[in-house]
This record gives structure tokens, sequence and C-alpha cells, in this order.
């Protein structure tokens, strides 16, 4: 789609009613569902964290980034995710936070973005944090600079192709907490994306489809 098109739904997007869980457990690992539901009644004391959902212009078409992590010893080495990270003390919101991260990670300066609405909190089990995800809008064409100790490349992904559900498939993967299971996962230019960042992935798309509908 157009970006400057685009633009014309943002107001409507930003009004949009979340999904939820819902569209979380559509791409959840049937191994996590019951730890998702009752994340908000169990006392498990996560670590905060936010992302940035970010969409903006490349030739005039519009896109969202995500970035493939860099290979280290940990439970999300190597996956693919939106920019983002912990909460920090000083930041004044889970939306600074997502706005710092984001600079920090791609380099796109926190001036250059516009938040337009927060999606519903993720909780991941095997890192033990719960995940505040905002979807924002860069307005200019953007020149990507990775942070070399935690990104490994950038994945511009283009609107019309995140909307398909010809990337929706179903895996095989042995995770930190199961072997050689089936999970529902993205598969983004030859990317594997599933557990906590499809998750967010899904509830964004479901977003979407309800507000452009068939104008895609």
């Amino acid at each position: 789609m157009d970006f400057q098109h685009f633009l014309e739904y943002v107001p409507l997007f930003a009004q949009a009613k979340l999904p939820a869980m819902e569209a979380h457990l559509k791409m959840a690992p049937f191994e996590r569902m019951e730890s998702l539901k009752n994340a908000f009644s169990e006392n498990k004391d996560p670590r905060m964290a936010a992302v940035m959902m970010l969409f903006y212009p490349k030739n005039g078409i519009t896109h969202l980034v995500l970035i493939v992590r860099n290979s280290y010893e940990g439970v999300h080495s190597g996956q693919i995710a939106f920019p983002g990270g912990k909460y920090e003390t000083e930041d004044e919101n889970f939306a600074v936070t997502a706005l710092r991260e984001t600079h920090e990670e791609v380099g796109i300066h926190p001036d250059k973005m516009e938040v337009i609405k927060f999606f519903t909190p993720t909780y991941i089990p095997p890192s033990n944090f719960m995940v505040h995800p905002f979807c924002g809008i860069c307005k200019d064409e953007v020149c990507f600079i990775p942070q070399p100790s935690e990104v490994s490349s950038i994945i511009e992904l283009p609107l019309s192709v995140f909307l398909s559900d010809k990337i929706i498939i179903e895996t095989k993967l042995s995770t930190s907490y199961a072997k050689n299971i089936n999970v529902p996962a993205f598969e983004i230019e030859g990317h594997i994306v599933w557990g906590a960042t499809a998750m967010m992935l899904s509830e964004l798309k479901d977003v979407l489809k309800s507000v452009l509908g068939a104008d895609k």
C-alpha cells in the first residue's frame, strides 16, 4: 500500500478495538497457552520491556521493520523480533522505553517516530518478561543503523506481504521448554517468526485488517 494512502487510515487505526488474547492465541504455541491465560492472575513478578511496531515508507510503499537478534547465550538468541528492550527506571513510561530502545537498536531518533497505539501486553514465560508493544509511524524515508552488539540484520517487510495469509505456517521447533513441537508461525524472508513476536504480529494484523478491510 502507498504510504500516503496508509496514513489516511491512521486515525481509524488508533481508535480500533484490540482483539487481545483472541489474536494472541492464534499464534501461541500450544504448550504455552495455560501460562498465557494465567499471566495476569499469577504473581510472577515479571521484568518489564517494550517494543516498537514501526511503519514507514520505502520507495513510497508502507513497510514494517523487524530485527534479527544476534546469537548469544540466552533463550531469545537469533530470533526475529521488533526493536525494543528492557524498561529502565529513568524511562518516564513504556512508550519512552520503546522509543529509546528503537533508537539504540536500529538508529531511528525518537523525534522521527510518532506513537499511535498501545497494544496488548504479552507475557514471555521462558524469560519472565512482560512486553508492552506500541505501534508507531515514521513519515520519512529511514536509514537503519543496526546496533552491532544486538542486531544481526534488518527485515523490511512490505505491508502487502504482512497482510497475506500465505506467510502463516505450522512448523516443528525445539524450544527452551519442549522438543520437536508443532507451533504456528510466520515465514518471512526465509525466517521463522514464532512465539511472542508472532503473537504480537497476529494482533497487529487483525487490527489492520479490521481497519483496511478489502482496501489493502
